[in-house]
């Protein structure tokens, strides 16, 4: 599928928690969502912009966003991710891509050469109405909750 894009009505989903719960787009309705897709748990460029988002999570929260993030990793992988950072938001285990598909995030990759389908890190903003605010194609992992405060409206 291709990526909504800001403007475009954000694709509803169903997935399961790191804690086995199951969770839609319609538990976040009246709220802001900060709907970041990131390859894997526990690597160098995701732990960072994980850390991010938990070291602003009182400043996010307070302006009104609720946090989503989304990988592949099996609920026990995201479970250790959350215990050894502190990680005050939910991973959703997107084992068969079926949310990344939704929202355009999985798709061909290529790294040292070698080409490959996997999760292409995006951050979607979406507003109180279930409405595409922001797209961030380009996360700057270690500054990205600085990077959405920024852009704040």
């Amino acid at each position: 599928m291709i990526k909504p894009a800001p403007g475009d009505k954000a694709p509803d989903f169903t997935g399961t928690l790191h804690d086995g719960s199951a969770v839609s787009l319609t538990d976040f309705a009246g709220k802001k969502l900060i709907l970041f897709f990131y390859p894997k748990d526990d690597t160098p460029g995701c732990t960072a912009a994980a850390c991010s988002l938990r070291d602003n999570f009182q400043e996010l929260k307070d302006k009104g966003y609720a946090l989503l993030g989304v990988s592949p990793d099996k609920p026990a992988k995201h479970q250790k991710f959350i215990a050894k950072y502190d990680l005050p938001m939910p991973l959703l285990a997107d084992e068969t891509h079926s949310v990344m598909d939704t929202y355009g995030t999985w798709g061909p990759k290529k790294f040292m050469g070698r080409e490959y389908d996997g999760v292409i890190r995006t951050t979607f903003v979406i507003d109180e109405n279930g409405v595409v605010d922001r797209v961030y194609d380009k996360v700057k992992t270690k500054q990205h909750a600085e990077q959405i405060l920024a852009d704040e409206a």
